[in-house]
């Protein structure tokens, strides 16, 4: 389930296997010198640091992660605000889309809690997008694998709607019930992945991780993206429709080699003031 992208856009495969299976892999998605910046700035980042919190995952362990609305200028912003990124996501909502959010999961070494079984729209519907036309984009940092707790799917799950989701510890997951059966009639797949692999899905997609019980860490990056022409209808934590500025892919490498030529300044990106997600969520841990 699984085709090379090559650090260019999905192709017409990627796009079918969206659409029948509810998510795509694309290998090499981003190329050695793209990822290794991002993982070094990442990993030396004050501010993304500073403003992490936790989630409890009901099985006694705890999920850390940064999570902001807007790309910004910086090497964050470049991934997300990349053609090769922008463009995979229009094939894949058949039109425009706006950046709704991203976020840095930093699952590390023997301590990185576990996600529950969810539907990302489970979240989203609250925040009054009318439909499901979103999609997420999960860039592996580091390596993902079984032991430390790489992304679990149920493959074709993005066809049976949006389920109720209750809370679980301090995550709201499905009702088990229907992802029981779910997980009777269709695939699970773990999908395991090389830095540089980015795997997109479904808004609707059943998905889940397992603590990492391993001694390598795994972050991942997930850039998250609304149809413009779904609107929410009110106000939320995540930002309505705001026409994203696209840059070349170039801008990757450009902006990732002048921060660390830079001395690796850390600049106030991420700031209460400035990312009402930011805010609320940290606020409440």
């Amino acid at each position: 389930m699984t085709q090379t992208a090559g650090t260019r856009p999905l192709d017409d495969h990627h796009v079918a296997e969206y659409a029948r299976e509810g998510f795509a892999i694309a290998r090499g998605f981003f190329n050695a010198d793209e990822i290794d910046l991002l993982r070094r700035a990442a990993k030396e980042d004050r501010e993304l640091d500073a403003h992490a919190f936790g989630r409890a995952d009901g099985e006694g362990g705890t999920v850390r992660l940064s999570l902001w609305n807007h790309p910004g200028d910086g090497i964050y912003g470049m991934f997300a605000r990349c053609e090769r990124i922008v463009r995979s996501a229009e094939r894949l909502l058949h039109g425009e889309v706006y950046h709704y959010h991203s976020k840095m999961i930093m699952k590390d070494a023997r301590v990185g809690g576990a996600w529950t079984w969810h539907q990302d729209y489970g979240y989203w519907y609250q925040n009054g997008v009318l439909a499901p036309l979103l999609t997420s984009v999960s860039i592996a940092v580091d390596r993902a694998t079984k032991e430390n707790g790489c992304l679990q799917v149920i493959a074709r799950s993005h066809e049976l709607g949006r389920i109720d989701h209750v809370l679980s510890g301090e995550q709201a997951g499905a009702d088990m019930e229907r992802v029981n059966v779910a997980l009777e009639r269709l695939p699970l797949v773990y999908c395991e992945m090389e830095p540089g692999d980015a795997i997109f899905f479904h808004a609707n997609l059943l998905h889940r991780s397992d603590m990492n019980r391993s001694d390598e860490p795994r972050w991942s990056m997930i850039c998250c993206y609304n149809a413009a022409r779904n609107d929410p209808y009110k106000d939320s934590h995540h930002p309505r429709y705001t026409p994203l500025d696209v840059v070349p892919d170039a801008r990757i490498r450009e902006v990732g080699i002048r921060r660390f030529a830079d001395s690796g300044a850390d600049v106030a990106w991420l700031t209460d003031e400035k990312d009402r997600s930011a805010r609320l969520l940290k606020k409440s841990t």
